[in-house]
């Protein structure tokens, strides 16, 4: 398959076969929510069979290998459905975990993690934040990881683990301190902990804006004196900090892509409405407070999309610290820009607009959520404005004049 081919095969199957199924696959849960319905494995066997699989990939065992600004268009049409992802093989925090096994994990634990991941027979969490510590700054993380012999002890609570509640979650790659006497920055490590391990337990799942996004979830986990053996460190011990932010790096290119998916659907779907609606003797479409909402989330739209763009162009060249300014203006933008958009279709759909018979009110529930996940919007303003300062002392400091 030529790469040119990809997003016209992606939109093509997303209407062929996505867009049909999302009422099914939502009745399907209806009877239980933590199932996977039978329409969700077909179309994931479709997916593979079609060549939409492991998409954002390196090349490695038959994936397409294509670059983070190849990948992110693609990433945005499948962002137009909240079901799609998993469709494809393409779902966080899958993503981000095969990428930590990948490039960090040793043979052993690519051959029991990695493969069955990458073949979608299999999902995992990733369990970093926790509900007693302001989990913003991940040096705060408690969660205790103690050698003991060849085992290591965890103990710890977490929560917010997307993907604990799936009936196929197997594993969970845990963050915790094995050095707490270690610089800052190097006390946390990464660890794998099969989800049947006897003192894991999932407390319970959690909702988001009253939403449970079954059947993954949000998982609120107790790890009570886990043992594990050694060799389920991934990398080494004082790692987990170094991984956990190369981690996010695409994944915020991820979600900021599927962002602005979830925003064009939005926009599709009050275009469309408003054609379809009168209201005071007046098609909506012809109200001039409307054709303003439209023109303004097309620019909202395109701005934010043109700096995802940028953003995975620069990390292609450097990698994710090259990008990290770039990542941080993504990571704030695309999720303000989401709500903002979605919110104008929810107002021109009226009570439709906040029901189930249209996705609006859950994509905003998403991308509101995304204003917290992976760093709250003031974190990233804040590293910004001290990037901003920083670069203005060190030019008055090197004699240059001030801006006149």
């Amino acid at each position: 398959m030529t790469l040119y081919t990809l997003p016209e095969r992606l939109s093509e199957f997303m209407e062929t076969h996505i867009y049909p199924s999302e009422k099914p696959f939502q009745e399907a849960l209806k009877s239980n929510r933590w199932q996977v319905p039978e329409v969700m494995e077909d179309l994931k066997q479709r997916a593979k069979e079609a060549g939409l699989w492991n998409l954002f990939l390196p090349p490695y065992n038959g994936n397409p290998g294509l670059t983070n600004r190849e990948y992110a268009p693609l990433c945005a049409t499948m962002g137009r459905s909240p079901m799609a992802p998993e469709v494809f093989n393409c779902s966080a925090p899958d993503t981000g975990n095969m990428e930590v096994l990948l490039y960090y994990g040793s043979p052993e634990q690519q051959e029991r993690w990695l493969r069955p991941l990458q073949d979608g027979v299999i999902r995992s969490c990733f369990a970093m934040t926790e509900p007693d510590v302001a989990s913003s700054d991940a040096t705060n993380i408690r969660t205790a990881i103690q050698r003991d012999g060849h085992e290591y002890v965890i103990t710890g609570r977490k929560w917010w683990s997307t993907g604990a509640g799936h009936p196929n979650c197997r594993v969970a790659i845990v963050m915790g301190v094995t050095n707490p006497e270690a610089p800052r920055h190097e006390r946390q490590s990464l660890i794998l902990v099969p989800m049947d391990t006897p003192g894991v337990r999932v407390e319970r799942l959690l909702t988001a804006f009253g939403y449970d996004d079954a059947p993954s979830g949000h998982g609120e986990i107790i790890f009570d004196h886990v043992r594990v053996p050694d060799s389920a460190i991934i990398w080494g011990e004082g790692k987990g900090f170094a991984m956990a932010q190369g981690r996010l790096g695409p994944g915020r290119i991820h979600h900021a892509m599927r962002l602005i998916g979830a925003a064009e659907r939005a926009l599709d779907l009050m275009v469309e409405r408003v054609l379809d609606r009168t209201a005071f003797g007046r098609p909506l479409a012809d109200q001039g407070v409307i054709r303003q909402w439209i023109a303004q989330s097309r620019i909202d739209i395109e701005q934010a999309r043109l700096l995802t763009l940028h953003a995975a162009e620069q990390m292609d060249r450097g990698g994710s610290k090259a990008a990290r300014r770039e990542i941080g203006m993504i990571k704030v933008v695309a999720p303000n820009m989401a709500t903002r958009v979605i919110d104008r279709a929810i107002q021109a759909f009226g009570g439709a607009g906040v029901g189930p018979d249209v996705p609006l009110a859950a994509l905003w529930a998403s991308a509101r959520t995304l204003r917290l996940a992976d760093g709250p919007d003031e974190v990233h303003l804040d590293q910004l404005a001290r990037d901003e300062i920083r670069a203005a002392r060190e030019r008055l400091a090197s004699g240059h004049p001030p801006t006149p």
